[in-house]
């Protein structure tokens, strides 16, 4: 055994200070002990140059013994090596039969030749353990070191993430940063619109008010000027009959009387026709409050007409056009809001007129066309709607210059309008489509561009 200790444990030591060596390495750590694993490579190389070269094995191989043992001691009980102890305890066994053969061999002397054999047996079987340990430790460590890889990949990747995060997190914030200004100025912009919604609701129902007040005023005017006409000629009639009375005329103050009677007739007639139209005003001003009441929705459209024809005449004398009305008689009364209602057949009635004034005005050319006449047609039919319900169809029809396709889905838009800018607000539509989907409810278009437009009404009936 003394020479194969002398061979193999020089080699062992070795093995195992460039095993430890390595694995430091990869590992990067315990770097202070790197040189020391260094020098005692540098060590046992000289010494065993040494003992071949000058024979002094019998010195040499305790140190061997002693350096071996050393380097399995700090292996198994230092915590610097704790990823060494698989290899040590692969070479322990082999390190202590050696230890203890050529301990016996130094003090049993002859008598060893008689153990000799089994020392030799123990010998092999330790070089197997020490083989087949190992190569189960070069898989550990290539595990391990697998391992170690993976980790580091994981902590770069865990780096990039990290630093990735803060990216986005920054991203994030610059982003909800801008939404935050663009949320602020949205509703900045929107405050803004609803105050000039507003302001343009108000001015629509002020330019209504106006054109509704101004046929009211000139229905009124009519039989006003009937009771202060007849009332100018009843005072010169009896002056006259006061001077027929003095010459003792009898035959002429009869006939100056009767002349007085009938146009005192006259007068009490256009006075009961005014009281009528402001009972029915104040009767509409009445019904204002929200609730639906049965309406005769003949009687509804045909006075709002005549109320928007002589209100565009107060307003422009030239203003001319011809009326048509198909009322059926069948219908009966439809719960509405009467003035709300009237509200929306006073606008479509309105802009039907203006539509077929401005088709006059552009006609009015050497190459005109002198025989079209400005016509609007309001008519009334019983239908059935949806499900079989009753109902009926209020039609505002007018033969001006239509509407193009390509607008005629937005006229029902809030502040949509065909008119020049400053002649309407664009809530007109709008306002009556609200409120007869308000009543449950349809209105729509049809149109023929360059021939007219027809705007239907449906209302449901009981």
């Amino acid at each position: 055994m003394q020479t194969e200790g002398m061979i193999a444990e020089p080699f062992i030591a070795f093995f195992l200070l460039r095993t430890i060596r390595r694995i430091f390495k990869n590992t990067n750590c315990n770097g202070e002990w790197l040189p020391v694993i260094q020098y005692l490579s540098y060590g046992i190389g000289a010494l065993f140059i040494a003992d071949v070269i000058f024979h002094i094995s019998p010195v040499t191989i305790w140190i061997w013994h002693a350096l071996l043992i050393s380097i399995i001691a700090a292996g198994l009980l230092m915590d610097e090596f704790a990823g060494l102890k698989t290899i040590m305890y692969a070479v322990l066994p082999f390190a202590l039969i050696s230890l203890l053969s050529d301990i016996f061999k130094a003090f049993a002397g002859e008598r060893f030749k008689a153990i000799d054999g089994i020392f030799d047996v123990a010998a092999v079987f330790a070089i197997v353990w020490m083989v087949a340990m190992i190569f189960i430790s070069r898989k550990q460590q290539r595990a391990l070191r697998l391992e170690h890889e993976k980790t580091l990949q994981q902590e770069e990747q865990n780096r990039w993430m990290t630093a990735r995060k803060e990216e986005l997190e920054q991203l994030v914030d610059e982003r909800t940063s801008e939404l935050r200004q663009q949320k602020e100025q949205v509703e900045s912009t929107l405050a803004e619109l609803k105050s000039t919604q507003s302001l343009l609701i108000q001015s629509e129902k002020m330019a209504s008010l106006g054109e509704l007040t101004a046929g009211i005023a000139h229905e009124i005017q009519n039989p006003l000027n009937f009771v202060n006409n007849f009332s100018e000629i009843n005072t010169e009639l009896i002056d006259e009959m006061e001077e027929a009375i003095r010459k003792g005329d009898l035959a002429q103050v009869k006939v100056l009387a009767d002349n007085i009677r009938d146009n005192e007739g006259k007068i009490n007639h256009h006075g009961k026709r005014a009281d009528a139209i402001v009972k029915g005003m104040l009767q509409h001003s009445r019904s204002s409050g929200g609730i639906k009441e049965p309406t005769d929705i003949n009687a509804l459209a045909d006075e709002y007409l005549r109320l928007a024809y002589h209100g565009l005449r107060a307003k422009d004398k030239s203003f001319n056009a011809t009326i048509v009305t198909n009322f059926d008689k069948t219908i009966g009364p439809v719960d509405v809001i009467s003035q709300d209602v009237g509200r929306v057949i006073l606008n479509l009635i309105t802009n039907a007129f203006y539509a077929v004034t401005e088709k006059a005005k552009s006609l009015r050319t050497p190459a005109g066309n002198k025989d079209y006449q400005p016509t609007v047609t309001v008519s009334t039919k019983p239908v059935r709607l949806e499900a079989g319900q009753r109902g009926v169809y209020l039609t505002v029809s007018d033969n001006g210059n239509g509407i193009s396709p390509v607008i005629a889905d937005k006229i029902f838009q809030p502040f949509f309008t065909t008119k020049p800018t400053g002649q309407g607000t664009g809530l007109g539509l709008s306002l009556s489509y609200d409120i007869i989907k308000a009543h449950g409810g349809e209105i729509h278009l049809e149109t023929t561009e360059g021939k007219g437009a027809s705007f239907i009404i449906s209302l449901p009936l009981k």
